[in-house]
């Protein structure tokens, strides 16, 4: 299948790959379209609709997403700002052209991005730390951070190790996509908790409400805020939308690694139930499949 727009945050468990499937099952017609819990936003910019309303109770995914939309009008002032930035930290930068020493890439041949870019990523991770008002700077360190992610400490500074990555060309093409689709659709975005985005909104006829909540059965970073809880909380709200005869469609792993979600099979047997082909790999074993169940619930036919 045609692979998608991907955001331009590499978000990890955005639903990059798993769009030409979903996009098939999301209603044909939107008006307007909600998301509770946005992420690096994959699924919006594959989605067709009048106006979006986009929601994540992280302050600073949202702060990113709006410091690119301040850009999309511009965006060749955005990749001057960030060649400068770039140029200024002496960071690789393939895109480019300005590469790591061959001498490097032969003595660390996995690790050499990391290598080289370690001791100034590490300086404008402090200077972002000194002074927050900087987006720019959040924006390079999650383009050069390990994993993509997003993460701070109790005393509120980013800290996350440099990654094996550096601004190529995936990631200005990414951008491009997110600066074009900006400029044709009306984006608005929230940093509330996802029932107090709701409260307020005057449902109209067509509109469709995506869920991509936190994992309760995965354990990667972001998902540790998620409990039994929160997810029995979510899908009252879900039975309240149906009832409201409200579109909508979650994502969510019934089975992985040796867990199972039973709060979500016994809930899904009120609704339509499709099954979504995932291939999760090991972080640590990049060959090694993991035995997973994703599934996509609606309360409506295609």
């Amino acid at each position: 299948m045609k692979l998608k727009i991907r955001s331009p945050f590499f978000y990890v468990g955005d639903k990059y790959k798993l769009m030409p499937q979903l996009e098939k099952l999301f209603p044909i017609d939107i008006n307007n379209y909600y998301e509770a819990f946005v992420g690096g936003g994959s699924s919006f910019l594959n989605t067709k609709a009048k106006k979006f309303f986009l929601n994540d109770v992280n302050k600073h995914i949202i702060q990113l997403h709006c410091y690119l939309q301040s850009f999309r009008k511009n965006k060749d002032k955005f990749f001057e700002n960030i060649y400068k930035t770039v140029e200024k930290y002496e960071l690789s930068c393939s895109f480019l052209g300005k590469v790591v020493p061959d001498e490097l890439k032969k003595e660390f041949v996995k690790t050499y991005y990391s290598r080289y870019n370690k001791e100034n990523y590490m300086k404008m991770r402090d200077d972002y730390n000194k002074d927050k008002s900087d987006i720019k700077l959040l924006y390079l360190l999650l383009i050069y951070g390990f994993n993509h992610m997003i993460r701070f400490n109790s005393k509120g500074e980013f800290n996350l190790p440099v990654g094996n990555v550096d601004f190529n060309k995936n990631v200005y093409n990414a951008l491009n996509n997110y600066f074009d689709f900006s400029k044709k659709n009306n984006l608005n975005f929230f940093n509330q908790d996802y029932k107090k985005f709701f409260i307020c909104i005057n449902f109209e006829e067509n509109d469709f409400v995506y869920f991509d909540p936190p994992y309760l059965i995965s354990n990667s970073e972001y998902n540790k805020i998620w409990s039994e809880k929160n997810e029995k909380e979510l899908y009252q709200i879900l039975d309240e939308l149906n009832n409201r005869s409200i579109k909508f469609g979650l994502s969510n792993l019934v089975v992985h690694k040796g867990g199972k979600n039973e709060i979500l099979l016994e809930w899904m047997k009120k609704y339509k139930v499709y099954e979504v082909n995932s291939n999760y790999i090991s972080r640590f074993d990049n060959t090694k499949k993991i035995n997973s169940r994703e599934v996509y619930v609606t309360n409506y036919e295609r």
